[in-house]
């Protein structure tokens, strides 16, 4: 299951130093351990981690700022007005997070509290954000089956649909949730021809339609679709910059002038208003500006990647699965290796990954990967695999060779 993806194990360096911590919200446990001197490291486990590039420092240190509270910082005004306009919807704000976008947006389209939401079973909303929807914004999730290909069956979406006629007894529904790309399914595609049918079910039923759009660019490029075309259906979209773009830090929302309006005051009801945050919003411009062309680098990649990940015995890849920034390989039922002590052995090599699940690891390509760092990730995983094999035979020797001590010693 891919559900578990950020549930076992994180780690970051700090120059010769890995950091292991739980992903768990409530503990934030951490623990520090030496590990061996590496002259390369190739940091797979998401496109989150790339660090501010000079083109972004430099913005930083010049950004026009002011008070975005009070509405005057010109710089995220700059940067808000842009995303709208990519998006062709009427206005925008810039949040911190992704998380803090896409609960602002379901909170506003479900202002009346018990209100319902459709969404896949293996959405990051229903999955990865803390269950903000309903601590917070006392919305029901109504969870759907998601699909191989990250979608939801459009008949199982209607018959789902609860309207005021029931409210007596059931919750109303008032939103359905889209996600692309569908991280949990792989980094798969929702293609505007599913988009648009979702988009007139929730016309039809007087709903709205939001789409988490952490990483709606991957998805355009690897569709070929321009951006504003997959989210004309919708009625708001959480824009990532820090993922697949690779800011430093920051989401935007955009929807109409109302929504946004709406939407400000629950920023600020959420602890998501900030000063001078233009400081932030330059960088966020520079890879808006720079970094939308260099996905399909990132795609190209990805696919090289999982084609030399096939090639090792005791991996199985869905080749068709790959179509944009992530790869996700399971290790086969036969093979005596695990994810945790797979991507052990690999931070040793120089190589970071994360373990999606029991039996399977997830890798992320993003701008700051090569195609240098590609074959070396792959020399490194045929390593590790080697390692891990061969270690596991020399334990196995050794266990028997004392079991035999101890039987000759017992007669």
């Amino acid at each position: 299951m891919m559900m578990t993806r950020f549930t076992r194990w994180v780690g970051f360096v700090n120059r010769n130093k890995i950091v292991e911590s739980s992903k768990n919200e409530t503990s934030f446990r951490r623990k520090t351990y030496q590990v061996k001197m590496v002259a390369r490291v190739v940091d797979l486990r998401s496109d989150t981690v790339t660090k501010p590039n000079e083109a972004m420092r430099s913005a930083m240190a010049v950004a026009d700022v002011d008070d975005d509270v009070l509405g005057f910082d010109p710089t995220a005004q700059k940067l808000e007005m842009e995303v709208a306009s990519i998006m062709h919807k009427d206005a925008a704000l810039f949040v911190p997070s992704g998380t803090m976008a896409n609960l602002i947006s379901v909170m506003v389209h479900c202002e009346v509290r018990g209100s319902e939401v459709i969404l896949g079973d293996n959405s990051h909303i229903h999955v990865y954000e803390n269950g903000g929807i309903s601590t917070i914004g006392g919305i029901h999730a109504k969870t759907l089956p998601n699909n191989v290909d990250g979608t939801m069956d459009i008949e199982k979406i209607v018959k789902a649909i609860r309207g005021t006629d029931g409210e007596l007894y059931y919750p109303t529904t008032r939103l359905i949730c889209l996600e692309n790309t569908h991280a949990n399914c792989g980094g798969r595609c929702l293609s505007v021809e599913y988009i648009d049918k979702v988009g007139a079910v929730a016309k039809e039923y007087g709903i709205k339609l939001h789409i988490d759009g952490a990483r709606i660019f991957n998805a355009s490029v690897a569709l070929g679709v321009p951006v504003h075309r997959l989210v004309q259906e919708a009625d708001s979209v959480s824009v990532c910059l820090s993922k697949g773009l690779g800011a430093p830090v920051g989401s935007v929302i955009v929807g109409s002038k109302d929504f946004i309006t709406k939407a400000k005051r629950l920023r600020k009801t959420l602890g998501g208003g900030m000063r001078q945050v233009g400081v932030l919003c330059a960088a966020a411009y520079v890879a808006l500006r720079d970094n939308v062309p260099k996905l399909s680098d990132d795609h190209r990649r990805a696919k090289m990647l999982a084609e030399g990940l096939q090639k090792v015995e005791h991996f199985s890849v869905d080749l068709s699965s790959v179509e944009s920034n992530m790869v996700f390989f399971n290790i086969k039922q036969t093979s005596k290796i695990s994810p945790d002590r797979l991507c052990e052995v690999l931070q040793e090599r120089g190589v970071l990954a994360m373990p999606a699940s029991s039996t399977s690891v997830r890798l992320v390509l993003h701008y700051q990967i090569s195609d240098s760092d590609i074959q070396f990730s792959l020399t490194s995983i045929k390593g590790a695999v080697e390692q891990i094999l061969t270690d596991g035979t020399k334990n196995g020797a050794i266990v028997q060779n004392m079991l035999s001590v101890a039987q000759t010693v017992a007669v």
